[in-house]
């Protein structure tokens, strides 16, 4: 796959939001601005020829951490954080179309009377098409995360790279919203995250990274314009790549 159209450096990309990244201001639920403002960068990565898949989180409406920590089995709470999101893919789902961004939405859960079911080659299909296509579920499997599913979507569907969005515009040193002299790294490599023990994503997700060459951006999705650039090829946030 050429990672060169119009200019841009990357043709395919998966994008990772985290269900947390369309609270806005509330504390539950889903901010429909936010979601304005996914579909308007959406359409232009789009308009310029991006093929965009699209991972989100449920943990708007759904962690099952706190629950497990009560009791609640953690398969069952990791089944019900798959629903939430499917929940949120599906208002994602809207944002779009109510822009006329043409879009498909995959779930790995089986849910045919209201969503797809997830399948490789017509997820191919509709990339080449110009359509955004959204997987839910995650992998369709407890006691993994999203942030693993999108690095497995992103292999599969032969990303160019995968883009994780976060609250701070990339990788620190420390918790830059706790220690006021944490440095930020422009480029690491997935040993030095392992190594380190930087809180990026899990362990599973950049081992699966790793082990296939995908290099991951991680960036501030709130941040005007920080995703066009980084399509673009400028340096924003953090990269992570082999060495």
């Amino acid at each position: 796959m050429s990672n060169l159209q119009n200019g841009n450096k990357y043709k395919r990309i998966l994008l990772k939001l985290s269900g947390e990244e369309l609270l806005g201001e509330r504390n539950l639920g889903i901010d429909p601005k936010i979601l304005d403002n996914i579909a308007l960068e959406m359409g232009q990565l789009v308009g310029i020829g991006v093929q965009i898949g699209l991972v989100v989180g449920g943990g708007n409406l759904f962690r099952g951490s706190a629950l497990s920590a009560a009791g609640m089995d953690r398969v069952t709470g990791d089944h019900m954080g798959m629903l939430a999101t499917l929940m949120n893919a599906m208002a994602i789902r809207d944002a779009l179309e109510r822009k006329n961004i043409s879009t498909q939405l995959m779930s790995s859960i089986s849910m045919t009377s209201v969503v797809e079911s997830y399948d490789r080659r017509k997820a191919m299909r509709y990339l080449k098409q110009g359509e955004v296509v959204l997987f839910a579920g995650g992998t369709g499997n407890p006691l993994f995360t999203t942030d693993s599913a999108a690095c497995l979507r992103g292999i599969e569907i032969g990303a160019d790279i995968v883009l994780k969005a976060t609250k701070v515009d990339g990788v620190y040193t420390a918790d830059p919203l706790k220690d006021a002299n944490a440095k930020l790294y422009q480029v690491l490599t997935y040993d030095q995250v392992i190594e380190q023990k930087l809180s990026v994503m899990d362990l599973t997700a950049i081992c699966l990274c790793r082990e296939h060459q995908m290099p991951v951006a991680v960036f501030k999705m709130s941040k005007a314009g920080a995703l066009l650039k980084l399509i673009m090829g400028h340096p924003e946030g953090t990269l992570i790549q082999p060495e």
